[in-house]
């Protein structure tokens, strides 16, 4: 889950950062002017992944985990324009903290979940660079969730920064998002749901219209409709990783911990889900080809310069 401002707040922060475009200052000076100087950190939380990290009693390797890539990619020719990196997928509370998220970032990033080693060739012809933090705790690997908007992770920013899109994919309960009763789609009693969000409208439309094309619920944090209920889920904090991009905006995705568990065989283990995630009756698959092809279609209207 990741928390985010009400809806008057962003607009100050937005606008303050038009009004610093406007006057013609240099870019991250706008951004350091307009975004808050610090996130508090939410209540039992660690107030950054630096604070985490510099925890003598959480272990990389045994608490937690970071795996990541990032392509290499080569211009040699002076006469022609190479293709590059456009989209990367992060998975912040990946592992044990919101299950299910870093093996969706794997697959939506083009690699087979259960066979990531250096050796390993990508599942899927085109693949995305991602970021994974997991948690490995056999048990309280809650306890080492940063809030997004806290993220300080160097290869997590440096990766965002890096690229046009984001996808940042985030875990919830579904009581926690407040959404009307009775449930709005069919069967009525489907807690699943996928709640768009971050600051690209158009990749938030893509991704929409894709995931319920392939029959899962799924709703724009930003509709009207749900626009009250869903503001702390809606992924618009402007030092949220997902909208940290080169265009300083992105997507994310919450999904329900039944979401979730519908895309695996059997969801109750790292080590399960890494061997289930191709036994859940294409429900995995659905999903992530979903996410896919909305990336495809947000990274068709961004020609290479």
């Amino acid at each position: 889950m990741t928390l985010s401002p009400r809806p008057a707040s962003r607009r100050t922060v937005l606008t303050a950062f038009a009004a610093a475009a406007t006057a013609g200052a240099p870019l991250l000076g706008q951004l350091a002017s307009a975004a808050p100087a610090a996130a508090a950190a939410d209540p039992g939380e660690y107030a950054s992944n630096t604070a985490l990290y510099n925890d003598p009693a959480r272990v990389e390797g045994t608490a937690y985990g970071r795996r990541y890539k990032r392509h290499q990619v080569i211009d040699p020719d002076l006469d022609k324009k190479s293709a590059f990196p456009r989209t990367a997928i992060l998975a912040l509370h990946g592992g044990g903290i919101e299950i299910g998220t870093s093996e969706l970032a794997l697959g939506i990033a083009g690699y087979d979940p259960g066979n990531i080693t250096s050796t390993a060739p990508a599942l899927l012809p085109t693949t995305y660079d991602y970021f994974l933090f997991e948690g490995l705790l056999s048990s309280g690997n809650k306890d080492l969730h940063v809030t997004s908007r806290n993220c300080d992770d160097h290869v997590a920013l440096s990766l965002a920064a890096s690229h046009l899109n984001v996808l940042s994919l985030h875990g919830c309960q579904y009581d926690q998002l407040g959404m009307p009763e009775p449930m709005i789609w069919p069967p009525a009693n489907d807690p699943r749901l996928a709640v768009v969000g971050g600051l690209n409208p158009d990749f938030r439309a893509a991704l929409v219209y894709e995931i319920d094309k392939a029959g899962f619920p799924v709703v724009d944090a930003f509709d009207e409709r749900y626009l009250t209920r869903l503001q702390d889920f809606n992924g618009s904090h402007v030092t949220n990783p997902c909208n940290l991009t080169m265009l300083r905006k992105g997507a994310q995705i919450e999904m329900t911990t039944e979401l979730r568990q519908s895309l695996f065989g059997d969801s109750s283990s790292r080590s399960r889900r890494a061997s289930t995630w191709n036994k859940s009756n294409g429900q995995f698959e659905a999903f992530r080809d979903a996410c896919r092809r909305a990336i495809a279609t947000v990274e068709a209207a961004q020609p290479i310069l």
